[in-house]
C-alpha cells in the first residue's frame, strides 16, 4: 500500500478506520497505482469463525485493507473504546466501485455464483454502468485443482476490479493465494452480493440496514434455517465482546 490508513484493534482484528467515501478513494488511488489491494470484510459471523478457523483469520488478516461489513462490528469498537467511523458494507462497496468504475472506465472482473446468476449479474452491470468494462467473467465452481488456471485466465485479462462472488473462507483463501498472480488494482471479496445484484436474494429495506438490523431480516426470510446459526454466531458474538470489555476494565484498574 503507498499509504496507510487509520486502524483499530478490536476482537484480536485490525480493522482500518475509513469511512465508504474514504475506502473508494484509497481503491482509486490503488487502481491508478496497479497496487492489488486486496480488501477484506469482516461482520459478527465472520469475527466468530475467525477464531475458530485458522486459514480463515490469516486469509483475512493478509488483506491490505480490512473494512467492518457488519454494523455489529461498528458497535462493538464503540463499546470498546476503539471506535470505527462507519459500516463499509460489502455490496454497497461493490457497487459503489462499479460506479466509480464506469466513471472512470474502469475493467471489471467478475469471478462467483452459479452460471444463471452470474449471467444476470453481467447483464445488469452493462445496462447500469455502462461504462464499466467487463473485462471477464467465471462461474464460481471450480475445483481447487483448477484455482491456478482460473487465476491465470483472470490475470490475462488485466481487470482494475476483480469482484469475488464466493463463500468464506473459499474467497479469502483463494484472494490470499492468487492476488499476485491476478494483479488486479483492486480485490474484493463480495461473497453473495452477486445473488443480491442479480435479484435472486432480496436485500433488506433501508431502514432495516441503518438500523443494522439486516441480520434480522434474513431471519424473518428463512427462520428454520438461519435460526440456529444466528443464535450461536450471535451469543459467541457478543460474549466476545463482553470478555474484552471486561478485560480493558481490568487493565485500567491495573494501570
Amino acid at each position: 500500500m503507498t499509504a496507510t490508513a487509520p486502524r483499530s484493534a478490536i476482537l484480536g482484528m485490525s480493522l482500518d478506520a475509513l469511512t465508504m467515501e474514504q475506502t473508494i478513494a484509497r481503491c482509486v488511488l490503488a487502481v491508478e497505482n496497479r497496487e492489488n489491494l486486496t480488501i477484506g470484510v469482516v461482520n459478527a459471523a465472520k469475527a466468530v469463525r475467525m477464531r475458530e478457523d485458522a486459514a480463515l483469520r490469516d486469509s483475512v488478516v493478509s488483506c491490505d485493507l480490512v473494512v467492518a461489513d457488519g454494523q455489529a462490528v461498528v458497535w462493538a469498537s464503540r463499546i470498546l473504546g476503539r471506535p470505527l467511523p462507519e459500516r463499509v458494507a460489502g455490496i454497497d462497496l461493490f457497487t459503489s466501485l462499479m460506479e466509480e468504475g464506469a466513471r472512470r472506465g474502469h475493467r471489471a472482473y467478475f469471478l462467483g455464483a452459479r452460471p444463471e446468476v452470474l449471467e444476470r449479474v453481467v447483464e445488469r452491470v452493462r445496462a447500469t454502468y455502462p461504462g464499466l468494462v467487463v473485462a471477464g467473467a467465471r462461474h464460481g465452481y471450480f475445483t481447487d485443482d483448477e484455482a491456478p488456471f482460473v487465476a491465470a485466465e483472470i490475470g490475462a485479462s488485466r481487470p482494475d476490479l476483480l469482484f469475488l462472488g464466493m463463500t468464506s473462507p473459499k474467497k479469502e483463501i483463494f484472494c490470499a493465494r492468487f492476488a499476485d498472480d491476478i494483479k488486479a488494482g483492486v480485490v474484493h471479496g463480495v461473497g453473495g452480493s452477486f445473488d443480491v445484484f442479480a435479484g435472486k436474494v432480496r436485500r433488506a429495506p433501508a431502514l432495516w440496514q441503518r438500523l443494522g438490523m439486516e441480520w434480522l431480516y434474513r431471519f424473518l426470510q428463512e427462520p428454520m434455517r438461519l435460526g440456529p446459526r444466528y443464535m450461536s454466531t450471535n451469543t459467541k458474538f457478543a460474549w466476545m465482546v463482553v470478555k474484552e470489555y471486561v478485560q480493558g476494565l481490568g487493565r485500567g484498574r491495573r494501570g
